[in-house]
């Protein structure tokens, strides 16, 4: 197919609202070496992009001071870190079989190689993502998903919720027949948590509220407890014995109250801080009873081919809340920090 030279996208020049949000024409980037160029099929939405946006990351020194994901960004800068689209054209030294293949990329800049290596950057932050017409990314990033049954939109949901749920499932040594806790079950990592937790052969227990519990039950939670009442008391009553894991994209309050509900041996993987950064817990709860509190960003590597296997024979099913065109990316974003939606707001270009 032949290439335009320029591209419709969305960057931020600066930190803000939604209004520093900005359609621009910018040229086509070309693949450097080891790099493939990608054709937009879809971009799904991440709370890291309201977060980027409004510099919300803090640094170690200052936890107030407007950042990126790992640092200072690079303005401008086209958001969008979760692609799903196809393969036009690839830089040198490059497997030219790639071309014309249907694709997501991992979004997640690595510190260095290997199966295990850690995120330290993320597409749409570190380097441009998404939000356009066409992207680049490494060669090996870009994952070939030809033949699932996924749609593109689907597809897009996968690499930053469904990733970091993984990521979280994996880090916590989830196993068949365990209990799980997962908060914040109806947004984008949240459900994707209890997809895949259901999937590993684990009971499910979630947290949501109001219209979205029917949801969230429908997506795989064996019970699910109302955030607005007492939720330690729910918990306690859905499982007597206590839960064995917790995903955790909440944090705050919720640590302090719900560490005394883990079972001996028991690990909180947190991924979040919805509910504040700032929490304070009874370490004896911890140590007494050989638990574990886990932090958890994103996926590695192997993690991430778990989860093309899982796309590519369609064992869990994204949930798309809604699609918004590439024009209406400042809608999109203020719907998704409404958050009053089930699953995942992806944009086509």
């Amino acid at each position: 197919m032949r290439i335009p030279e320029t591209m419709r996208a969305v960057r931020i020049p600066r930190h803000g609202g939604p209004e520093v949000l900005e359609v621009v024409e910018v040229a086509v980037p070309a693949p450097g070496a080891g790099e493939a160029l990608v054709r937009v099929g879809a971009v799904a939405l991440n709370n890291t992009d309201l977060w980027t946006r409004e510099g919300a990351y803090g640094r170690p020194d200052d936890p107030e001071a407007l950042s990126g994901w790992r640092g200072p960004i690079d303005f401008p800068r086209i958001q969008g870190a979760d692609v799903a689209g196809r393969v036009v054209a690839v830089g040198a030294d490059t497997d030219t079989t790639l071309v014309g293949r249907r694709v997501v990329i991992d979004p997640a800049l690595y510190d260095g190689p290997g199966p295990n290596a850690n995120p330290v950057g993320l597409m749409g932050s570190e380097r441009d993502g998404g939000y356009a017409e066409y992207a680049t990314a490494p060669a090996d990033h870009v994952h070939d998903v030809t033949d699932s049954p996924l749609t593109d939109e689907q597809l897009a949901s996968l690499p930053t919720a469904y990733g970091t749920a993984l990521g979280m499932i994996e880090r916590a040594r989830t196993g068949r027949g365990e209990t799980v806790l997962v908060s914040g079950a109806s947004g984008g990592v949240g459900l994707a948590a209890v997809q895949i937790a259901r999937a590993r052969g684990a009971k499910v227990l979630a947290i949501s509220s109001g219209t979205k519990i029917d949801a969230v039950r429908e997506a795989g939670a064996h019970e699910v407890v109302d955030r607005s009442g007492d939720v330690a008391a729910q918990v306690r009553d859905a499982a007597p014995e206590g839960i064995d894991v917790a995903l955790d994209v909440v944090a705050g309050e919720l640590v302090s109250e719900g560490l005394p509900l883990l079972r001996e041996g028991g690990r909180w993987v947190i991924a979040g801080a919805l509910g504040g950064y700032g929490v304070a817990f009874d370490v004896r709860r911890l140590y007494l009873h050989n638990a574990q509190v886990i932090g958890s960003a994103m996926h590695t590597p192997a993690h991430f081919r778990l989860l093309m296997d899982l796309a590519r024979g369609a064992e869990i099913q994204p949930v798309v809340a809604s699609t918004f065109p590439l024009e209406q990316a400042a809608r999109a974003q203020e719907e998704l920090a409404r958050r009053a939606h089930v699953g995942k707001i992806v944009m086509r270009p």
